[in-house]
């Protein structure tokens, strides 16, 4: 399989993978990925993923692992939330990390494939509350380029680790530009 998503992404697409590369040295981490601008994203993300040999993870609700769907869902590296009464929705997600040797979580931080003003802030309170770094993977559909960031491990300064990180995706255009 992944001779076969080498070709598609490389060949018949032509993107690259430039940045950080000891993708196996990083085995819990936040990746966020921007801009997301489209649902092209995802095919680049699948056929990324499969090219590098990373395991890369998702977050559903618990009804989606239902018995007919769930499989497939955990095939793609989706993980069930299961939230009790009380529990708010960042400390059930890092909970995540702490049950399995090997999570990377990956979502856009604009959550829609809008133009946003401001990102959403989950993504920050889940990797400090789960104390693993964030990675930045930029989807440059100009230059047809993912980048990954080095691991970036959140401070308590939270408008100045939101500006450094966006700083790493200044000038990215997504696949419908006006939305980056």
């Amino acid at each position: 399989m992944q001779i076969i998503s080498k070709f598609i992404y490389h060949r018949l697409l032509g993107w690259k993978v430039t940045g950080f590369n000891d993708y196996d040295s990083v085995k819990k981490a936040v990746l966020i990925a921007a801009p997301h601008t489209s649902w092209h994203d995802f095919y680049i993300g699948v056929l990324l993923r499969s090219c590098l040999k990373i395991q890369a993870n998702f977050v559903g609700k618990e009804a989606l692992f239902n018995p007919f769907t769930g499989w497939f869902f955990r095939m793609l590296g989706g993980a069930p939330v299961r939230r009790s009464a009380n529990e708010k929705q960042v400390d059930a997600i890092a909970r995540l990390f702490e049950n399995r040797d090997v999570f990377r979580m990956v979502l856009a931080p604009e959550g829609t494939r809008k133009k946003v003003d401001a990102w959403r802030t989950g993504f920050y309170y889940i990797a400090k509350t789960a104390k693993v770094p964030i990675v930045m993977l930029s989807f440059d559909f100009e230059n047809k380029e993912n980048c990954f960031s080095e691991p970036f491990y959140p401070t308590d300064d939270i408008e100045a680790d939101f500006k450094f990180m966006r700083a790493f995706f200044k000038g990215i255009k997504g696949k419908i530009p006006e939305f980056s």
